[in-house]
């Protein structure tokens, strides 16, 4: 089946116009014909086309001169110009403005579709390589830590005093947190930094492929076992290993991770032969192992072996403040945001976190009719929820003129503050006693300014000793 192209098609002439529209839609193409530059821009403003097809002299405003308003509205569309008179400084001029052909009438319809196709693939290519350099720019963003509330100042804290050990670490928090761009900070950090670092995903693979990447097995050790396969341990030999979502290891294969953190021993499928590895070990999970170790799914023994230096990742919800930042820098470069959209990113909830917002920038560059993100280009709950926010916010400031509402924001913001010291700065205990959701409780504390440090003091101080004691 003949793929179908929409075709913008400007031209003042009505009887080639009414032809060539009828020839295309007859070839499937979606066609909408316009007797004008003017008219053909008022069309843009409301539908996309893969190709435009403008008559070079036309009343009024030229196929150049429209040429150059698509460019300056930056509306991306490929252009074919056709003109009765060519000559070779307009052909320079089309081409220099980013025209894909220059075609002389008359011109066989086969052709002109011919070139349609052409410049729709142009198009297509375009639209992917932009893509591609967006899912590479966040790839190569994605390795660094960024944050300055002093929830992350904290992360970063932690990091910078635990990488020059050689102990192991627990990385705690929420899928979509930043788990593995910790851990990749924390070898960067430290003396093992130009050793090897490898990664395993226990969550990613059945258990008997979790067991053989780890530890290895022998030739015949089980069906399939064609060769003899050194696991993950023996390549990081000297180096170090993520260990991702250490709660979905198997019970079974615990005893031997235990091993491994007790005296550097392991042994391949299908050997006697014990091997002596030297790795640093960093553990990740999003699950409460505490927990899971009273509900005996994870070896109380393990849990205190790998929980020697824990870091909590908190959730972006948590560090809202850091939310501009993290647009500025994963939005591509030579891309910006509008006011609007960054407003809608900065009331969001992320309860996908960091990798949501990364995944929605992504789609929006996808999705953007140029190199602006605009609130359009996001999500529908995000712009819904914006919308609420603003109708919310309208409401709020049309009461502001009643002689009640400071008396009222006064023992509001009393009560919060009682709460918040009497659950010890605990949030999500405070918005459970208040009978509220946390992002509601996130918006009072940012609006009636309130900072509660007592928690912060508490985990610096946890840093020293956790340090210490792993010393």
């Amino acid at each position: 089946m003949v793929e179908s192209i929409s075709v913008l098609l400007v031209e003042d002439d009505y009887d080639f116009r009414d032809s060539c529209a009828r020839w295309m839609q007859r070839k499937g193409h979606r066609v909408v014909a316009a007797a004008g530059g003017a008219e053909a821009l008022a069309i843009c403003q409301r539908n996309d086309f893969d190709v435009g097809v403008f008559d070079m002299n036309m009343p009024g405003m030229s196929g150049i001169e429209l040429l150059q308003r698509l460019r300056d509205d930056k509306i991306d569309m490929e252009v074919v110009i056709l003109t009765g008179q060519g000559t070779i400084e307009s052909a320079v001029q089309a081409m220099k403005l980013g025209a894909t052909d220059y075609l002389t009438k008359p011109c066989p319809l086969g052709d002109l579709e011919h070139h349609c196709r052409l410049a729709r693939d142009r198009s297509r290519l375009r639209r992917e390589n932009k893509q591609l350099k967006a899912m590479m720019t966040r790839n190569e963003k994605v390795t660094e830590l960024i944050g300055d509330s002093e929830e992350m100042r904290t992360v970063a804290t932690w990091i910078k005093r635990i990488a020059p050990t050689s102990k192991p670490v627990l990385i705690t928090g929420e899928s979509g947190t930043g788990k593995e761009v910790v851990a990749k900070t924390i070898w960067r950090s430290s003396h093992l930094k130009d050793h090897p670092f490898l990664a395993i995903n226990c969550a990613a693979l059945p258990e008997s492929l979790v067991e053989s990447e780890l530890f290895g097995h022998e030739k015949g050790s089980f069906t399939g076992a064609y060769a003899d396969k050194p696991g993950l341990f023996e390549v990081a030999n000297g180096g170090t290993l993520l260990i991702d979502e250490l709660g979905e290891m198997p019970l079974s294969l615990q005893p031997k991770l235990l091993r491994v953190l007790e005296d550097g021993s392991i042994r391949r499928i299908g050997s006697h032969k014990e091997r002596k590895v030297d790795v640093r070990i960093i553990a990740a999970t999003n699950r409460d192992l505490s927990e899971d170790v009273k509900r005996g799914t994870f070896r109380e023994d393990l849990f205190y072996r790998v929980n020697v230096l824990p870091i909590h990742l908190p959730p972006l919800r948590d560090h809202r403040r850091d939310v501009d930042l993290l647009i500025d820098h994963f939005i591509p470069k030579g891309w910006s945001i509008d006011a609007e959209a960054r407003a809608a990113m900065n009331e969001h909830h992320w309860p996908g976190n960091v990798r949501e917002l990364i995944n929605v920038i992504e789609r929006a560059t996808i999705l953007a009719d140029h190199d602006e993100i605009t609130l359009d280009d996001l999500p529908r709950d995000l712009i819904q929820a914006h919308r609420l926010e603003n109708d919310a916010t309208r409401s709020l400031s049309s009461r502001q003129n009643d002689p009640k509402s400071d008396l009222l924001d006064e023992v509001t913001e009393a009560h919060i503050l009682a709460v918040l010291e009497r659950e010890n700065g605990n949030k999500a205990k405070t918005a459970r006693v208040l009978g509220i959701h946390r992002r509601k409780l996130y918006r009072l504390l940012e609006r009636y300014q309130i900072l509660h440090s007592h928690q912060d003091n508490h985990e610096a101080e946890s840093i020293d000793a956790a340090v210490s004691s792993a010393s």
